[in-house]
């Protein structure tokens, strides 16, 4: 690989796929304020789309700003629910709150990706996948909040597809790199395309 890549992100899934897929990067963990550009685009009345773009590139042209010449990738990823967006729980009542709202009914998630190079945008796609929650005893959501808090509390609307959280669904409609916080096949498609990677 001729251009250096870097991941803008803390996520460990996002950073693994990328490992798996024996893609060379270097990870730098942007230093963004995601709540407070969150409610002000929230106050201007954005849809959680948008919000999924403008947070990963936030944080692609944060580190792009430091390393001239590199392809940076920015990511986020938000949960649609009836248009309104949830975000990471902030305590184990606010994950059961927000999965007993969501259980019987169809969610969508949007995961973004921003590639930046010398301070400019060159690529961006966000990927949507719908998910249907299974119907759910209080008793079993609780139980699923208090075993897994560690886990969730880092996944927006309290849950982990590739975990005990699989059993919280009964459908899902999409790409499964999209649940687990990026488009990774039209990431993939744009660096071989760039002759970035090897094809």
């Amino acid at each position: 690989m001729t251009v250096p890549l870097i991941l803008a992100s803390g996520s460990e899934i996002r950073a693994r796929l990328l490992e798996n897929a024996a893609i060379p990067f270097t990870r730098i963990v942007p230093r963004v304020d995601e709540e407070t550009v969150k409610a002000a685009l929230l106050a201007e009345g954005a849809p959680p789309r948008d919000i999924a773009d403008a947070l990963a590139e936030l944080k692609a042209r944060k580190v792009s700003d430091k390393h001239p010449g590199a392809l940076v990738i920015g990511c986020d990823q938000v949960l649609d629910f009836k248009g309104r967006m949830l975000s990471k729980p902030d305590s184990p009542d606010t994950a059961l709150g927000q999965l007993k709202e969501m259980r019987g009914q169809w969610h969508m998630l949007l995961s973004a990706a921003v590639i930046y190079q010398d301070g400019q945008p060159i690529w961006r796609h966000v990927g949507q996948v719908r998910l249907r929650m299974r119907e759910l005893s209080d008793a079993y959501l609780t139980g699923y909040v208090a075993r897994n808090w560690n886990s969730i509390r880092h996944a927006v609307g309290g849950y982990k597809l590739e975990e005990e959280g699989v059993r919280l669904f009964t459908a899902i409609d999409g790409d499964y790199f999209n649940v687990l916080g990026i488009p990774m096949l039209e990431l993939l498609n744009f660096l071989a395309l760039r002759e970035v990677i090897e094809t």
